[in-house]
């Protein structure tokens, strides 16, 4: 049986209020769960130390049985000192599509043969101004 600590979700619409909660991985978000370990309000500033309320020792013990945390939590526990969390890195994150990079190519050719246009209607006009005063 695969234990989480993870959010549940609690209070009125627009107005969101999360336990913590110990509870079965394939028990659904807002069901049954095992244990309240802590709660979440997110309403509440960021430097409000009753944002996060957590039972530090619980919180352990189920880590320590093998309880996995999701990312939202493990961020929470991590700030609070409990559990270290891996930075995670994607260097792709900023980079676009391919669907966008094909578009941006697509633009960028058409931008091209508008300046090669552009320059050849303005040496073309240079061109015949010269033959007409060698002809006169």
């Amino acid at each position: 049986m695969a234990v989480s600590i993870r959010l549940s979700r609690g209070g009125a619409k627009k107005r969101p209020y999360y336990k913590i909660v110990v509870a079965n991985a394939t028990a659904p978000r807002d069901g049954k769960y095992l244990e309240q370990v802590g709660t979440y309000n997110p309403i509440l500033a960021k430097d409000d130390e009753n944002r996060v309320r957590l039972v530090e020792d619980r919180v352990r013990y189920w880590l320590g049985v093998g309880a996995q945390p999701t990312d939202r939590v493990a961020r929470m526990l991590d700030k609070a000192g409990i559990k270290e969390r891996a930075a995670s890195v994607n260097p792709k994150k900023a980079e676009p599509g391919k669907k966008a990079k094909e578009r941006a190519e697509e633009k960028a050719e058409k931008a091209r043969e508008a300046e090669e246009a552009a320059a050849a209607a303005a040496a073309a006009p240079a061109a015949e101004a010269t033959e007409e005063t060698t002809e006169a």
